[in-house]
């Protein structure tokens, strides 16, 4: 028998007969392992228990706090899920049914339309289907045989996958019981693990995506190996629910979107307060570091998107125009009029690097059924900034902008994790421009001490990039930052510079953004805080409450006095009980309220009411203003 090595994480290497599954390998580094073990990465694809091993790999094996074993898990649970609608709606047919973050969810064509109760049947069905244990059993057919499976059970959406399937790729299928699905695994070993199931909700989904095709239904769910992690989950989603910066931003008059405009967010008085201090911040901060500020135009000639690769690989997310009888577009992206200005005039090595940020709005088509109030939208501003620098000056520069980075997050008291993303499949450049590229970032991240791993695939199509993924208060992730390295741009549009040898050569570009887009960071900020935002961001930052009218004037004298320093107030001097007023403007998230009666008045003095403390005390006004002006000013 042919012997192959397998390499474990603590580098040790282990030698076992070529065709070795998971499973075997698992129970002989530990009988405890194996009883854990959901599946394994080998030679970095992920793999199910069942499956085997046929060639020299490293191997780590996966549980379900890993994230490929979540993967591998949830995976199951939407194949229980399909066989447990199977039995209780047999008319139905089958489109796809992956893992996704958080839990799993599948999509089916019936006449029969979901319902809430329905979900109740069809969990009930999978806790079923589950403790029965049914082993996850792989087999493989040949083409023409799998189609004709399919065609002879009317499944449509299974012939179509198989027929854009590649002419060679192996056609697997995975059996449970009476259920038999066409997948591509991992899967776990049998489905008596998946103990805790909770569906979700239901929603429509084109089939593809393509709004051309038929709606289907799509069930979410989540499930989970042990009843307390589920509940911290479905607690989790009650607290995003209330979260929810769509609700949030409405309560809070922050925000609109209309059926005017899908996808083209309205931005209330209040909710440009908090966008022109975020942009104000980000001002401040980049010229503290040397930073330029440009602004280049919304629409520019078609021929410019050629050149820059954009026509080739992002055509379809792209609006366009047309203008004296020529073709134009409008920009999903800053880069290439960054490059315009670059060209408009000769730069010698001693004016490297150049560093510019540009806060530019860009348009970028998202399917009407993607669009998510300010996280997912159709116009939105990028905090971009694009660098010319020397080949040399590469990893300091990557460097800088990682402090900056982790600056700016921690100003927000964001958590992070980094992520290096490598060369997609429709890239431009050479292996060797894609590895020295890769390599540099690599050793930037190194060099600062940070950890990271590593999205096989997932680079922009110039080059390769380090995404920051912000962890909110309730511990959920958002991708917003990203470090992206170019050699491409500088070479097709033909950037130079005169170096010290009075020759000609290429600059390096470095696109980058922090926030990501102004939008979709006031969205996540909204939820990280639940609309209670730090006195530096709040849109108010103190309302003034009178106790009767005859306290009035004194109110808007010290609401004047306030303003003349800066401090945004508001005066609530409605004929209502004080305890009615304070609950209001608690609803609207006010940081501070500020009561005034007899004694308030006597005294020249406020009685703070502080949003999550309650009363404070009495502080006179002068005093009070001084501690709001520090808050604001350590940003607080």
């Amino acid at each position: 028998m042919e012997k192959i090595k397998i390499t474990l994480p603590d580098n040790s290497v282990k030698e076992y007969d070529k065709g070795i599954t998971v499973l075997e390998v698992a129970k002989d580094i530990s009988e405890g392992l194996a009883r854990v073990a959901l599946g394994a990465v080998v030679n970095e694809e992920i793999k199910g228990m069942q499956e085997t091993i046929d060639e020299d790999a490293s191997v780590r094996i996966v549980k379900f706090e890993d994230k490929e074993g979540k993967e591998i898990f949830w995976h199951t649970s939407a194949h229980i899920m399909a066989h447990a609608v199977m039995k209780l709606f047999p008319d139905v047919k089958f489109a796809i049914g992956p893992a996704i973050e958080d839990g799993f969810y599948y999509d089916f064509d019936t006449e029969h339309r979901f319902t809430p109760e329905d979900l109740e049947k069809i969990e009930k069905e999978m806790v079923k289907i589950a403790r029965e244990g049914h082993v996850m059993e792989r087999l493989v057919m040949a083409r023409d045989e799998a189609l004709e499976y399919f065609k002879e059970k009317g499944e449509v959406y299974k012939v179509d996958l198989i027929e854009n399937l590649p002419e060679d790729e192996e056609i697997s299928f995975y059996k449970q019981g009476d259920f038999v699905d066409l997948c591509a695994g991992p899967h776990l070993l049998d489905t008596k693990k998946v103990k805790q199931i909770k569906l979700l909700s239901i929603a429509g989904a084109y089939w593809r995506g393509d709004e051309n095709n038929k709606m289907l239904q799509r069930i979410y769910g989540t499930s989970y190996e042990k009843k307390k992690d589920l509940e911290e989950y479905l607690h989790r989603l009650e607290e995003a629910k209330k979260r929810d910066h769509r609700k949030l931003g409405k309560e809070l008059d922050l925000f609109s979107i209309h059926e005017e405009g899908p996808g083209f967010p309205f931005f209330h008085p209040k909710g440009m307060v908090v966008r022109n201090i975020l942009e104000d911040f980000w001002k401040e901060e980049h010229a503290k570091r040397g930073y330029g500020e440009i602004k280049t135009p919304m629409i520019l000639n078609e021929d410019l998107w050629r050149r820059s690769g954009h026509w080739d690989h992002y055509r379809e997310n792209m609006y366009f125009t047309e203008i004296d009888d020529k073709d134009y577009a409008i920009k999903p992206m800053n880069c290439p009029g960054s490059i315009l200005v670059y060209k408009s005039q000769m730069y010698s090595y001693r004016d490297l690097p150049l560093r510019w940020g540009e806060l530019g709005l860009v348009h970028r088509h998202e399917l009407s059924g993607t669009l998510h109030g300010l996280m997912r939208v159709r116009s939105f501003t990028q905090d971009d900034a694009h660098l010319y620098m020397l080949p040399s000056q590469v990893k300091d520069e990557i460097k800088d902008i990682i402090d900056l980075a982790d600056y700016i997050y921690s100003v927000f008291g964001f958590k992070y994790h980094v992520e290096l993303s490598t060369r997609p499949e429709n890239s431009m450049g050479t292996e060797e421009q894609w590895e020295l590229a890769t390599n540099s970032l690599k050793e930037a991240l190194q060099e600062k001490e940070i950890e990271y791993t590593v999205n096989e695939g997932d680079g922009a199509f110039y080059g390769p990039k380090i995404d920051y993924h912000l962890e909110d208060a309730i511990g959920r992730t958002w991708q917003c930052g990203t470090i992206q390295l170019d050699f491409q741009m500088p070479e097709r549009f033909d950037l130079t510079y005169v170096d010290k040898d009075n020759e000609k050569k290429r600059p390096v570009m470095v696109h980058r953004t922090i926030l990501g887009s102004i939008e979709r960071f006031m969205g996540i900020l909204i939820e990280h805080y639940a609309g209670k935002f730090p006195v530096w961001i709040a849109p108010v930052q103190a309302t003034v409450l009178p106790i009767s009218d005859k306290f009035n004037d004194y109110a808007y004298e010290i609401k004047k006095e306030m303003e003349n320093r800066g401090i945004r107030v508001s005066i609530d001097d409605r004929a209502e009980k004080i305890g009615y007023k304070i609950r209001e403007a608690r609803l609207q998230r006010i940081p501070y309220m500020l009561i005034v009666g007899e004694k308030e008045v006597k005294d020249r003095l406020v009685s703070v009411n502080k949003r999550d403390e309650g009363d404070i005390g009495q502080f006179k006004v002068q005093e009070f203003i001084d501690s709001v002006l520090d808050e604001v000013e350590n940003r607080i």
